[in-house]
Protein backbone atom coordinates (compact mmCIF):
# COMPACT_ATOMS: atom_id res chain seq x y z
CA UNK A 1 0.00 0.00 0.00
CA UNK A 2 2.66 2.34 1.18
CA UNK A 3 4.76 1.68 -2.23
CA UNK A 4 1.30 2.47 -3.85
CA UNK A 5 0.62 5.23 -2.45
CA UNK A 6 4.24 6.50 -2.91
CA UNK A 7 4.51 5.53 -6.54
CA UNK A 8 0.91 7.99 -6.95
CA UNK A 9 2.79 10.68 -5.41
CA UNK A 10 5.59 10.91 -7.63
CA UNK A 11 3.47 10.37 -10.80
CA UNK A 12 1.33 13.11 -9.09
CA UNK A 13 4.94 14.99 -8.86
CA UNK A 14 5.46 14.99 -12.31
CA UNK A 15 2.88 16.43 -14.22
CA UNK A 16 3.44 19.75 -14.02
CA UNK A 17 6.97 18.99 -15.88
CA UNK A 18 4.95 17.05 -17.99
CA UNK A 19 2.53 19.44 -19.11
CA UNK A 20 5.49 22.04 -19.39
CA UNK A 21 7.68 19.21 -21.74
CA UNK A 22 4.54 18.73 -23.86
CA UNK A 23 3.96 23.08 -24.21
CA UNK A 24 1.67 23.01 -26.14
CA UNK A 25 -0.18 20.13 -27.03
CA UNK A 26 -3.26 21.44 -28.09
CA UNK A 27 -4.09 24.84 -30.23
CA UNK A 28 -3.49 28.44 -28.16
CA UNK A 29 -6.23 30.96 -27.88
CA UNK A 30 -4.95 34.29 -28.07
CA UNK A 31 -7.28 36.91 -26.78
CA UNK A 32 -8.07 40.52 -28.37
CA UNK A 33 -10.17 42.93 -25.75
CA UNK A 34 -11.18 44.74 -29.82
CA UNK A 35 -13.07 44.00 -32.23
CA UNK A 36 -11.59 42.94 -36.06
CA UNK A 37 -9.64 45.63 -37.82
CA UNK A 38 -8.07 47.51 -35.03
CA UNK A 39 -3.97 47.23 -34.71
CA UNK A 40 -3.93 45.14 -32.30
CA UNK A 41 -5.91 42.46 -34.03
CA UNK A 42 -3.75 42.69 -37.04
CA UNK A 43 -0.55 42.41 -35.29
CA UNK A 44 -1.66 39.64 -33.34
CA UNK A 45 -3.57 38.09 -36.53
CA UNK A 46 -0.39 38.43 -38.19
CA UNK A 47 1.98 36.93 -35.18
CA UNK A 48 -0.05 34.31 -34.41
CA UNK A 49 0.34 32.86 -37.88
CA UNK A 50 3.67 32.89 -37.54
CA UNK A 51 3.78 31.53 -34.26
CA UNK A 52 1.55 28.42 -34.86
CA UNK A 53 4.48 27.36 -37.44
CA UNK A 54 7.00 27.17 -34.66
CA UNK A 55 5.08 26.60 -32.01
CA UNK A 56 3.18 22.99 -34.36
CA UNK A 57 -0.40 24.10 -33.04
CA UNK A 58 -2.66 26.43 -34.27
CA UNK A 59 -3.05 30.23 -32.52
CA UNK A 60 -6.38 30.94 -32.58
CA UNK A 61 -7.49 35.07 -32.11
CA UNK A 62 -10.19 35.52 -29.88
CA UNK A 63 -12.15 39.26 -30.27
CA UNK A 64 -14.16 39.86 -27.14
CA UNK A 65 -14.64 44.08 -27.26
CA UNK A 66 -15.55 45.61 -24.31
CA UNK A 67 -14.75 48.50 -22.61
CA UNK A 68 -11.34 49.03 -21.79
CA UNK A 69 -10.75 45.52 -23.00
CA UNK A 70 -11.91 44.61 -19.30
CA UNK A 71 -14.05 41.17 -20.83
CA UNK A 72 -11.10 40.09 -22.80
CA UNK A 73 -8.72 40.37 -19.83
CA UNK A 74 -10.86 39.20 -17.20
CA UNK A 75 -10.88 35.92 -19.46
CA UNK A 76 -7.54 35.25 -19.46
CA UNK A 77 -7.01 36.36 -15.94
CA UNK A 78 -9.26 33.54 -14.72
CA UNK A 79 -8.14 30.76 -17.43
CA UNK A 80 -5.95 27.85 -16.94
CA UNK A 81 -1.86 28.54 -16.50
CA UNK A 82 -1.06 25.90 -18.64
CA UNK A 83 0.44 28.79 -21.78
CA UNK A 84 -2.72 27.95 -23.92
CA UNK A 85 -4.42 30.75 -23.22
CA UNK A 86 -2.69 34.08 -23.62
CA UNK A 87 -3.68 38.30 -23.69
CA UNK A 88 -2.97 40.48 -25.90
CA UNK A 89 -2.08 43.38 -23.62
CA UNK A 90 -2.43 47.12 -24.60
CA UNK A 91 -2.30 50.38 -23.14
CA UNK A 92 -5.23 50.31 -21.50
CA UNK A 93 -3.73 47.89 -18.68
CA UNK A 94 -1.64 50.91 -17.79
CA UNK A 95 -4.84 53.12 -17.95
CA UNK A 96 -7.92 51.21 -16.59
CA UNK A 97 -6.43 51.46 -13.06
CA UNK A 98 -7.07 55.55 -13.28
CA UNK A 99 -10.21 55.11 -15.54
CA UNK A 100 -12.45 52.63 -13.61
CA UNK A 101 -13.62 52.66 -10.20
CA UNK A 102 -13.01 48.71 -9.74
CA UNK A 103 -11.76 46.45 -11.84
CA UNK A 104 -13.00 42.64 -11.53
CA UNK A 105 -8.85 41.76 -12.11
CA UNK A 106 -5.07 43.30 -10.79
CA UNK A 107 -3.77 44.45 -14.23
CA UNK A 108 -0.39 43.97 -13.21
CA UNK A 109 -0.17 41.10 -10.40
CA UNK A 110 -2.76 38.59 -12.14
CA UNK A 111 -0.69 38.00 -15.18
CA UNK A 112 2.63 36.48 -16.17
CA UNK A 113 4.32 38.78 -19.55
CA UNK A 114 5.83 37.24 -22.33
CA UNK A 115 7.07 40.16 -23.84
CA UNK A 116 6.19 43.47 -25.57
CA UNK A 117 5.72 43.33 -29.18
CA UNK A 118 5.44 46.58 -30.74
CA UNK A 119 4.68 50.72 -30.66
CA UNK A 120 3.16 52.78 -33.05
CA UNK A 121 1.37 56.33 -32.95
CA UNK A 122 -1.97 57.35 -33.18
CA UNK A 123 -2.95 59.77 -35.50
CA UNK A 124 -6.09 62.18 -35.54
CA UNK A 125 -8.21 62.26 -39.10
CA UNK A 126 -10.87 63.98 -40.80
CA UNK A 127 -13.12 63.09 -43.91
CA UNK A 128 -11.26 64.19 -46.78
CA UNK A 129 -14.18 66.59 -47.74
CA UNK A 130 -14.44 68.16 -44.28
CA UNK A 131 -13.46 71.93 -44.33
CA UNK A 132 -10.80 71.01 -41.85
CA UNK A 133 -6.86 71.49 -43.70
CA UNK A 134 -5.01 71.34 -40.06
CA UNK A 135 -5.26 70.47 -36.72
CA UNK A 136 -5.53 74.22 -35.80
CA UNK A 137 -9.15 74.12 -38.12
CA UNK A 138 -10.45 71.85 -35.83
CA UNK A 139 -9.59 73.13 -33.02
CA UNK A 140 -10.89 76.44 -33.84
CA UNK A 141 -13.62 75.56 -35.21
CA UNK A 142 -14.67 73.56 -31.74
CA UNK A 143 -13.38 76.38 -29.65
CA UNK A 144 -16.25 78.76 -31.96
CA UNK A 145 -18.56 76.11 -31.83
CA UNK A 146 -19.42 74.83 -28.34
CA UNK A 147 -20.57 71.26 -28.16
CA UNK A 148 -21.22 71.14 -31.72
CA UNK A 149 -17.35 69.32 -32.90
CA UNK A 150 -17.84 65.42 -32.08
CA UNK A 151 -14.90 63.87 -31.96
CA UNK A 152 -14.69 59.90 -31.91
CA UNK A 153 -12.57 56.83 -30.65
CA UNK A 154 -13.13 53.20 -30.25
CA UNK A 155 -14.54 52.40 -26.39
CA UNK A 156 -14.01 53.79 -23.52
CA UNK A 157 -11.62 53.75 -21.73
CA UNK A 158 -8.86 52.48 -24.13
CA UNK A 159 -5.87 53.91 -25.05
CA UNK A 160 -7.10 55.87 -28.27
CA UNK A 161 -10.13 57.22 -26.30
CA UNK A 162 -7.82 58.30 -23.25
CA UNK A 163 -5.52 59.90 -25.76
CA UNK A 164 -7.80 61.86 -27.46
CA UNK A 165 -9.34 63.05 -24.03
CA UNK A 166 -6.24 64.30 -23.23
CA UNK A 167 -6.09 66.40 -26.85
CA UNK A 168 -9.27 67.54 -25.38
CA UNK A 169 -8.21 68.76 -21.91
CA UNK A 170 -4.75 69.83 -23.00
CA UNK A 171 -6.51 72.13 -25.99
CA UNK A 172 -9.49 72.90 -23.69
CA UNK A 173 -11.80 72.11 -26.67
CA UNK A 174 -15.81 72.00 -25.69
CA UNK A 175 -16.39 68.95 -27.70
CA UNK A 176 -17.88 65.73 -27.13
CA UNK A 177 -15.95 62.06 -27.57
CA UNK A 178 -18.00 59.57 -29.34
CA UNK A 179 -16.99 56.07 -28.67
CA UNK A 180 -17.89 53.22 -30.90
CA UNK A 181 -17.44 49.38 -30.75
CA UNK A 182 -15.07 48.65 -33.17
CA UNK A 183 -12.21 50.39 -35.54
CA UNK A 184 -14.39 50.01 -38.82
CA UNK A 185 -17.44 52.01 -37.02
CA UNK A 186 -15.21 55.00 -36.11
CA UNK A 187 -13.63 55.21 -38.87
CA UNK A 188 -16.76 55.02 -41.48
CA UNK A 189 -18.57 57.64 -39.00
CA UNK A 190 -15.30 59.93 -39.76
CA UNK A 191 -15.45 59.46 -43.37
CA UNK A 192 -19.20 60.28 -43.82
CA UNK A 193 -18.99 63.21 -41.81
CA UNK A 194 -21.07 62.36 -38.68
CA UNK A 195 -18.27 63.01 -36.95
CA UNK A 196 -15.46 65.67 -37.15
CA UNK A 197 -12.59 63.98 -36.40
CA UNK A 198 -11.42 60.50 -34.66
CA UNK A 199 -8.20 59.43 -33.03
CA UNK A 200 -7.08 56.15 -34.22
CA UNK A 201 -3.85 54.52 -34.27
CA UNK A 202 -1.77 55.28 -37.75
CA UNK A 203 -1.80 51.40 -39.18
CA UNK A 204 -5.76 50.87 -39.37
CA UNK A 205 -5.83 54.79 -41.07
CA UNK A 206 -3.50 54.87 -43.70
CA UNK A 207 -5.35 52.68 -46.26
CA UNK A 208 -8.27 55.22 -46.26
CA UNK A 209 -5.62 57.92 -46.17
CA UNK A 210 -3.95 57.00 -49.42
CA UNK A 211 -7.65 56.42 -50.70
CA UNK A 212 -8.54 59.33 -50.43
CA UNK A 213 -11.69 58.66 -47.76
CA UNK A 214 -9.77 60.21 -44.52
CA UNK A 215 -6.90 62.81 -43.89
CA UNK A 216 -4.75 63.10 -41.62
CA UNK A 217 -4.24 66.40 -39.60
CA UNK A 218 -1.63 64.98 -36.84
CA UNK A 219 0.26 62.27 -35.07
CA UNK A 220 0.23 61.78 -31.19
CA UNK A 221 4.16 60.64 -31.17
CA UNK A 222 6.61 63.27 -30.49
CA UNK A 223 8.78 62.93 -34.20
CA UNK A 224 6.73 62.62 -37.34
CA UNK A 225 6.42 59.14 -38.84
CA UNK A 226 8.24 57.95 -41.84
CA UNK A 227 5.07 56.72 -43.44
CA UNK A 228 3.43 60.44 -43.35
CA UNK A 229 6.21 62.87 -42.97
CA UNK A 230 3.97 65.56 -44.11
CA UNK A 231 1.69 65.04 -40.97
CA UNK A 232 2.97 67.10 -38.20
CA UNK A 233 2.49 66.02 -34.91
CA UNK A 234 0.11 67.63 -31.98
CA UNK A 235 3.13 69.40 -30.44
CA UNK A 236 3.57 71.04 -33.53
CA UNK A 237 0.15 71.75 -34.27
CA UNK A 238 -0.20 74.19 -31.12
CA UNK A 239 0.61 71.76 -28.00
CA UNK A 240 3.65 71.58 -27.41
CA UNK A 241 3.70 69.57 -24.45
CA UNK A 242 1.58 66.65 -25.87
CA UNK A 243 3.40 63.28 -26.76
CA UNK A 244 1.63 59.74 -26.83
CA UNK A 245 2.86 56.62 -28.67
CA UNK A 246 0.97 53.73 -27.69
CA UNK A 247 1.95 50.00 -27.75
CA UNK A 248 0.91 45.66 -27.28
CA UNK A 249 2.18 42.96 -25.84
CA UNK A 250 1.59 39.15 -24.90
CA UNK A 251 0.63 37.79 -21.23
CA UNK A 252 -0.77 35.07 -19.98
CA UNK A 253 -2.45 34.02 -16.59
CA UNK A 254 -0.39 34.18 -13.77
CA UNK A 255 1.15 31.21 -12.36
CA UNK A 256 1.85 29.82 -15.61
CA UNK A 257 5.10 27.92 -15.59
CA UNK A 258 8.01 30.22 -16.14
CA UNK A 259 9.76 27.19 -19.08
CA UNK A 260 6.57 27.82 -20.95
CA UNK A 261 6.85 31.78 -20.70
CA UNK A 262 10.47 31.55 -21.73
CA UNK A 263 9.39 29.07 -24.64
CA UNK A 264 6.90 32.15 -26.04
CA UNK A 265 9.19 34.61 -25.05
CA UNK A 266 11.62 32.94 -27.45
CA UNK A 267 9.18 32.21 -30.39
CA UNK A 268 7.83 35.85 -30.14
CA UNK A 269 11.41 37.37 -30.91
CA UNK A 270 11.71 34.69 -33.51
CA UNK A 271 8.59 35.76 -35.22
CA UNK A 272 9.23 39.25 -34.68
CA UNK A 273 12.62 39.61 -36.59
CA UNK A 274 11.39 37.60 -39.68
CA UNK A 275 11.90 39.43 -42.79
CA UNK A 276 8.10 38.76 -43.67
CA UNK A 277 6.75 40.43 -40.59
CA UNK A 278 8.95 43.12 -40.70
CA UNK A 279 7.88 43.97 -43.82
CA UNK A 280 4.29 44.10 -43.00
CA UNK A 281 4.47 46.04 -40.34
CA UNK A 282 7.22 48.45 -40.78
CA UNK A 283 5.34 50.38 -43.70
CA UNK A 284 2.10 50.87 -41.19
CA UNK A 285 4.37 52.68 -38.48
CA UNK A 286 4.15 49.81 -36.22
CA UNK A 287 7.70 49.56 -34.91
CA UNK A 288 8.72 46.10 -33.51
CA UNK A 289 9.70 46.06 -29.83
CA UNK A 290 10.28 42.70 -28.46
CA UNK A 291 11.79 42.57 -24.58
CA UNK A 292 12.22 40.22 -21.77
CA UNK A 293 9.26 38.98 -19.84
CA UNK A 294 10.89 41.26 -16.88
CA UNK A 295 11.56 44.51 -18.86
CA UNK A 296 7.86 43.95 -20.39
CA UNK A 297 6.69 43.84 -16.31
CA UNK A 298 8.85 47.14 -15.49
CA UNK A 299 7.56 49.12 -18.77
CA UNK A 300 4.17 48.36 -17.81
CA UNK A 301 4.87 49.83 -14.13
CA UNK A 302 6.42 52.75 -15.36
CA UNK A 303 3.37 53.39 -17.55
CA UNK A 304 0.95 52.66 -15.49
CA UNK A 305 2.44 55.59 -13.34
CA UNK A 306 2.88 57.52 -15.62
CA UNK A 307 -1.10 57.74 -17.20
CA UNK A 308 -2.16 58.21 -13.18
CA UNK A 309 -0.41 60.99 -13.23
CA UNK A 310 -1.60 62.75 -16.79
CA UNK A 311 -4.94 61.30 -15.74
CA UNK A 312 -4.93 63.35 -12.54
CA UNK A 313 -3.48 66.48 -14.12
CA UNK A 314 -6.33 66.36 -16.76
CA UNK A 315 -9.28 66.23 -14.29
CA UNK A 316 -10.28 62.98 -16.09
CA UNK A 317 -13.13 61.19 -13.76
CA UNK A 318 -13.56 57.57 -13.42
CA UNK A 319 -15.93 55.74 -14.90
Amino acid sequence: MKRLLLASLMALATLPALAQDNFPNRPLRWVVGFGAGGVGDMTARLVGQKLSEGLGQPVVIENRPSAGGILATETVARAAPDGHTLLLVTATAATAPHLFRTLPYHPIDEFEFVSQIASFPQIIVTSANSPYRSLQDLMTAARAQPGRVNLGSVSVGTALHLSLALFQSMGQLPVEIVTYRTTGELLNATATGDIAGAMEVAATTLGQISGGRLRALAVTSPRRTSVLPDVPTIAESGLPDYNVVTWNAMAAPRGTPRPIIDRLNAEVHRVLALQEVRDRLLPLAVELTPTTPEAMRQMLVEETALWGRVIRAANIERQ
